[in-house]
């Protein structure tokens, strides 16, 4: 069903101060991350417009704004410059990639994130999910990273080679799944970068915290954030340059794609562009609500759902359309299953309908395993 497949990420595992931690980690994924800014080059410069000198006088904004949100961030992307040898500005451009693609005529994406309450589930954890789709030139240089700083706090994440955050979790059960949403109010400019956002999540020791690193901080991009913790609530903020919404569970699930679906300022520009968007929550809601009812929802039923081919090739399992041009050509490229409770991740790369999946488990020293596969459904 498919023109190509993809391996597990490869999983990184450092350990100490921020600023070690993140040369360890370049130094490892040098050429994954070589590969990433020769991608997000072109689009910037062939897309966007935007010139190789005006990229580094970004990536200097960036680092000013980023290191005055969190200076652990910042001082784990200088790490990862240092480590790989590039100029930090390329890196902290690479951690705000989104912002500097708006303005490119980019008009295609598709996410799909979920989260079920420990009510719902057979073994009453909380379960947070989602596919992550996006071009597959990205996938093969995309790592699973894993932090575990001084004091002994953990993130592990499945992020692109450089970028310092995506989806994941961390060792106090929190978690975070990544959705693109696009206003006609983002830009770039002097603010905090949905990616950086996204790793201020999963450094975030409580869920109040968690919600704070979204909402406090000035932004310049859109992005939906599906925040859940350990103990049974999660949360969806939709977040735009200059206001946010929220959306909470109904019969202990909360589903969201790339729009909108609260009255947030500014106009959703993707609403009526990215693939089945207005559907795909509402589609993961139906596969579910016999399950939901019932209180028998478990990572399987999860993966039968972000499987699913409903208006293929463009539904919640997404493939290649070849008649679309080459940079709009996405794919999903990893489904992720994290269970809050236990700590665990399990990974599957694209195809994510065929392929096995991967358990990796977090444990109380910070250190990360691979655990049995589960086999693909197709």
């Amino acid at each position: 069903m498919t023109d190509s497949t993809m391996e597990q990420p490869e999983l990184i595992s450092v350990r100490g101060s921020y600023r070690s931690m993140g040369a360890d980690y370049g130094r490892v994924a040098l050429d994954k991350i070589e590969h990433n800014l020769d991608f997000y080059r072109r689009v910037w410069t062939e897309r966007a417009g935007i010139s190789a000198e005006d990229v580094l006088a970004w990536g200097d904004v960036f680092a000013e704004q980023v290191r005055a949100y969190d200076a652990d961030i910042a001082e784990l992307i200088d790490g990862v410059a240092e480590g790989a040898g590039f100029d930090r500005r390329l890196i902290f451009a690479l951690n705000a990639k989104l912002e500097l693609m708006y303005g490119s005529g980019y008009t295609d994406c598709a996410c799909t994130s979920l989260a079920v309450l420990d009510s719902r589930t057979t073994d009453r954890h909380t379960l947070l999910a989602q596919n992550w789709d996006w071009h597959p030139d990205i996938g093969p240089n995309t790592v699973l990273l894993s932090t575990t700083d001084e004091d002994g706090f953990s993130v592990l994440t499945l992020t692109e080679a450089g970028q310092v955050g995506k989806s994941g979790l961390n060792s106090n059960g929190i978690g975070v799944c990544a959705n693109l949403l696009v206003t006609d109010r983002d830009a770039a400019g002097r603010g905090v970068p949905y990616a950086v956002l996204l790793r201020g999540v999963l450094q975030s020791r409580t869920m109040a915290d968690a919600i704070r690193a979204v909402t406090t901080p000035t932004r310049i991009s859109s992005g939906n954030f599906l925040i859940a913790a350990r103990g049974g609530e999660a949360i969806d903020i939709e977040a735009a340059p200059t206001d946010f919404g929220h959306l909470v569970p109904r019969n202990g699930l909360v589903a969201h794609a790339n729009h909108f679906e609260t009255e947030v300022a500014g106009r959703d520009t993707k609403k009526g562009s990215a693939r089945l968007t207005l559907l795909r929550a509402e589609r993961v809601r139906h596969l579910l609500e016999d399950r939901l009812d019932a209180r028998r929802v478990d990572a399987e039923a999860i993966h039968e759902v972000l499987t699913d081919h409903f208006s293929y090739p463009d539904g919640l399992c997404r493939h290649t359309n070849p008649a679309n041009e080459y940079v709009e050509r996405i794919v999903s490229a990893y489904s992720m299953i994290m269970d809050l409770d236990e700590l665990t991740m399990d990974v599957t790369p694209y195809p994510v309908c065929e392929n096995p999946s991967t358990t990796y488990a977090l444990d109380a020293a910070g250190v990360v395993t691979a655990g049995a596969q589960r086999q693909g459904t197709a």
